[in-house]
């Protein structure tokens, strides 16, 4: 352990978006080094806080086997990287990478994540391959309409997923996904549920440990709050967190991973979603949990014990905030957040806002939820960005 805590160990992250500048805040009060990949032109959130920098292509492995080789673990931030390239990298550089590009191919995309979970007994959303007009017509007969279109690869934030309600629509959409130049595009059935949820996992050789089973509210596909704990019954909730633990372990996941359920009306828990990473719906544990989602990361990526992922008050609200107009970030009339008593805000240090895209988020720590819930709305609803 000693090793892994000497102030020349660098940690390198392949993203340098916000999970990657949260996870990093982490790994300098640790007394690590950290260094970036990005793959695109624009300036990211990690690159202002430390001079290791690269940016090139996501399929450029000699750039990236370069970058490994000065550092002492690889960890993702995304999952826009082909498991076959971290192959290559680890190969390359001899340099360890987690969450391992082994467990990275079980999850790479959604109908391989869909398939692996499934085959370990993992209750998920029904899916399905499509391929032409049969395909989609016929999910819709088994399914009903309307349904939802996915991008294998590459979707967040409702970008990737098209909802279909006649074949004429799914047509359209599966050609707007790229189904016609070659992509997986996967159907999936719309869920009668109640709560959408979700459970961060954090794993390595020293053990894991389970963060509360939260609840996410939706709008447009995009996640705007967090509430943790979920408001729905206990046994709910430890169901979520068993399924969570055996998804990891399906994977024989080490890093941080976050997994998203749906609560249906007859009480069925389905896992929808996966990201072997830091995820929004976790933010909330940077003040709320006794160890943030973030330093977990750090930690079971560099074989180091994993911290408590208890919550430091009984009600813990998170609310995203997006882009209110396409300008260069300012941040404004923020100043009674900031106020309030353990109220915490935070901003990526993204250059450039545009409507919807995550520029930041707020947390609140409360002793009720409701009431907690509305302040935080209430605290947020006039800030612009």
């Amino acid at each position: 352990m000693s090793r892994l805590l000497r102030t020349d160990f660098k940690i390198g992250f392949l993203g340098a978006g916000q999970l990657a500048r949260m996870s990093s805040l982490k790994a300098f009060e640790l007394g690590m080094q950290v260094a970036v990949f990005s793959d695109r032109e624009e300036n990211e959130p990690v690159q202002f806080m430390t001079p290791y920098s690269t940016t090139a292509s996501f399929d450029d492995v000699e750039a990236m086997a370069e970058f490994a080789a000065e550092c002492d673990v690889i960890t993702l931030e995304n999952e826009f990287i082909d498991s076959d390239v971290l192959k290559r990298v680890q190969k390359l550089s001899d340099t360890p990478i987690f969450p391992s590009p082994e467990s990275f191919e079980l999850i790479e995309n959604k109908l391989i994540e869909k398939q692996t979970f499934e085959k370990a007994g993992i209750p998920v959303t029904p899916y399905k391959l499509v391929q032409n007009r049969e395909d989609l017509k016929a999910f819709g007969e088994k399914h009903g309409w309307p349904y939802l279109l996915k991008s294998s690869k590459g979707g967040y934030d409702g970008y990737g997923n098209e909802t279909v309600s006649t074949i004429e629509e799914a047509e359209t959409a599966f050609k707007n996904l790229g189904g016609e130049q070659g992509h997986d595009i996967v159907a999936e059935a719309f869920v009668d549920f109640t709560h959408e949820l979700a459970v961060q996992v954090a794993r390595n050789e020293t053990g894991h440990v389970v963060y509360p089973c939260c609840e996410t509210v939706q709008e447009n596909h995009i996640n705007v709050a967090v509430k943790s704990p979920a408001q729905v019954d206990r046994s709910v909730r430890e169901r979520a967190q068993q399924l969570a633990v055996a998804a990891t372990e399906a994977i024989n996941g080490k890093g941080i991973f976050a997994f998203e359920f749906f609560l249906t009306k007859n009480g069925n828990v389905l896992l929808n979603e996966s990201a072997p990473r830091p995820h929004n719906s976790g933010h909330y544990t940077i003040e709320g949990a006794i160890t943030s989602q973030f330093e977990n990361h750090v930690r079971a990526v560099c074989g180091l014990p994993l911290g408590s992922p208890d919550l430091r008050k009984p009600a813990v609200v998170m609310i995203n905030l997006l882009g209110t107009h396409r300008r260069e970030a300012v941040i404004e009339h923020a100043v009674d957040a900031i106020a309030e008593p353990d109220g915490h805000l935070h901003s990526y240090g993204k250059l450039q806002s545009k409507p919807g895209r995550k520029m930041g988020h707020y947390t609140l720590l409360g002793d009720k939820m409701n009431a907690t819930f509305e302040r935080a709305r209430t605290l947020t609803k006039s800030i612009e960005i």
